[in-house]
């Protein structure tokens, strides 16, 4: 009995790992090792009867918690703008703008990638849309099967941690962390691992160029009556619209906000172009090219959508549930426009939403029903003393829990790693003075990594799903096209996984990359704050005869003293 109430939590948490290697649901297995150990605990008197009263309460808690209800709808939008057909115009357009240039399709599915992410947040959406339609066209103008499949399947795992990210809200949930706020701290990083992504592209293109060539003349199809690109055209547009976002933020005050500033100079940038563009159409003056018109109609949506959602929720406009309410009705109306939209593809966006929900909700349940056993035995002391016993304190224990997180992401995914192993680092995080929202980012930085690990990743498997398993013939060019093997696919993704633990070691050691982007909160000087408790009237007129009996009346006070 002795050595069972010291070891209660280590043996629960063997108990766990035990029920997930013998491959039951991770949902059931937390319930049921939570209510095994439960009552074990409560059998030997090691824990009190009335534990369990209060797994009811908790339950209805997780009910209850508004911040869940963005899941379901940032997933519906996700899975509407699928398959409204954005994704095959974006890809479409920007391969058309960089595919003169080495690497240009890569290039076109890393920032489609980011925008889909900025829209989406759903990492499978973006890696099957990308698939589909980038690799065939990559394969067919020549492309390393390494490079394209890496390339597509790191670019599909932004989703994970551009706002507004799945994983980011269910770990503001878990740390007890805004949701606003994480998606703040998140903004800068995301948007740094895609640029080191495309400086990965940039290196490949310089040594290795024969593995990411450039479009062919005859694949470029979007010319000017001449024969000319029309670049010219669009790099004047975008120095203006560039320009006017400059000016505007030189007008905003040094105080605001770093992802205020940024997001309304993208908004005032991205409008004086649509402006511009809409202008040239109506009136006819051929000022602007057909690749400035194309690339300016294609991308204003979804940047629209992105300013209707982040925009709003950065501006204090509005609450991540309500910026994914608004949000899923954008998608659709972006779907009425273009003509995408039918009762099938409604039923299907709302039946996977509805699956992934509950896959949410159970294992949530569940992990309530184990935390609540694990506190009863004492575990967080116990991780606890495990983790701040480590050397080196803060430096120490982010080490620890960073190679902790890379090694399950071989084996969990990040829904699992979130509910299980989050709340349990949270308590000890705090103790050490650790920003819970900067930790937050950095732990779905690692986590990131558990999409692309070979063998386990999901964005790998999601890709092997779509890519072509055999031979083909590739009906633009009857052209005979080799197969993409798993191999290829798994050593296509080592260099992003090193490149995302790069981005993990870079936020630990420039902290502000995080909190630069979260709001100043000002400090509260207390050191003039005078507390004053008065007496009621009677009580107060009496204590001021009583004084004057002892030491005669006050003196005047003179003009513009305070009494």
């Amino acid at each position: 009995m002795e050595f069972l109430s010291a070891n209660m939590a280590p043996i629960m948490f063997a108990g766990l790992v035990l029920f997930l290697l013998a491959g039951y649901s991770v949902a059931f297995s937390l319930a049921a090792c939570g209510l095994a150990f439960g009552f074990i605990g409560i059998e030997l008197g090691l824990l009190p009867s009335s534990l369990m009263q209060a797994l009811p309460l908790r339950i209805f808690g997780i009910l209850q918690n508004d911040t869940l209800l963005a899941v379901p709808f940032f997933t519906f939008m996700g899975l509407i703008l699928e398959r409204s057909g954005m994704a095959e115009d974006l890809l479409d357009t920007i391969g058309q703008l960089f595919g003169p240039i080495r690497g240009g399709l890569a290039f076109a599915v890393i920032l489609v990638g980011a925008m889909l992410a900025a829209t989406t947040g759903v990492v499978a959406a973006s890696v099957i849309s990308m698939g589909l339609i980038s690799l065939p066209i990559m394969l067919r103008y020549g492309y390393d099967r390494r490079v394209a499949s890496g390339v597509i399947a790191a670019s599909g795992t932004l989703a994970q941690i551009i706002p507004p990210s799945l994983v980011l809200i269910i770990m503001a949930d878990q740390l007890g962390r805004s949701v606003g706020d994480m998606y703040k701290g998140a903004f800068i990083p995301g948007f740094l691992l895609t640029g080191l992504y495309v400086l990965y592209v940039v290196g490949i293109a310089f040594l290795r160029p024969a593995a990411v060539p450039a479009l062919p003349p005859e694949a470029r199809t979007i010319r000017e009556d001449d024969g000319r690109s029309g670049l010219r055209s669009l790099g004047v547009l975008a120095l203006v619209s560039l320009a006017s976002a400059l000016a505007f933020a030189h007008t905003r005050p040094d105080s605001m906000p770093t992802d205020e500033l940024i997001v309304l100079s993208m908004s005032v940038g991205v409008g004086t172009a649509f402006v511009l563009a809409v202008l040239n159409r109506v009136v006819r003056a051929r000022l602007l090219s057909q690749m400035a018109e194309r690339v300016t109609f294609v991308l204003i949506p979804p940047l629209a959508l992105i300013f209707l959602v982040l925009g709003t929720i950065f501006l204090g406009i509005a609450t991540p549930t309500e910026g994914g309410a608004m949000g899923a009705v954008g998608a659709l109306a972006m779907a009425v426009v273009r003509r995408r939209l039918s009762l099938p593809l409604l039923r299907q966006a709302m039946d996977t939403t509805m699956k992934l929900s509950c896959f949410v909700m159970f294992i949530l349940i569940g992990s309530t029903v184990f935390s609540l056993t694990f506190q009863g035995v004492e575990g967080p002391h116990w991780v606890e003393k495990l983790l701040t016993g480590l050397p080196g304190g803060q430096t120490g224990f982010l080490i620890a829990v960073n190679v902790l997180i890379f090694v399950l992401a071989f084996f969990l995914d990040y829904f699992e790693l979130a509910f299980i192993v989050v709340p349990l680092l949270a308590p000890v995080a705090d103790k050490l003075g650790i920003d819970l929202v900067w930790l937050g980012v950095l732990l779905a930085l690692n986590m990131q990594t558990s999409f692309m690990h070979p063998p386990f990743g999901f964005a790998l498997f999601y890709l092997r799903s779509v890519a072509p398993a055999e031979d083909y013939v590739d009906r633009p060019t009857g052209r005979r096209i080799g197969r993409v093997t798993t191999g290829q696919i798994y050593r296509g993704a080592i260099p992003f996984v090193i490149i995302q633990i790069i981005m993990v070691a870079l936020v630990i050691a420039f902290p502000n990359l995080v909190s630069g982007g979260l709001d100043k909160k000002a400090a509260l000087d207390t050191s003039g704050v005078v507390i004053e408790a008065q007496p009621p009237a009677e009580d107060r007129d009496q204590s001021t005869e009583n004084l004057d009996e002892l030491f005669g009346a006050p003196p005047a006070s003179a003009p513009g003293q305070q009494e």
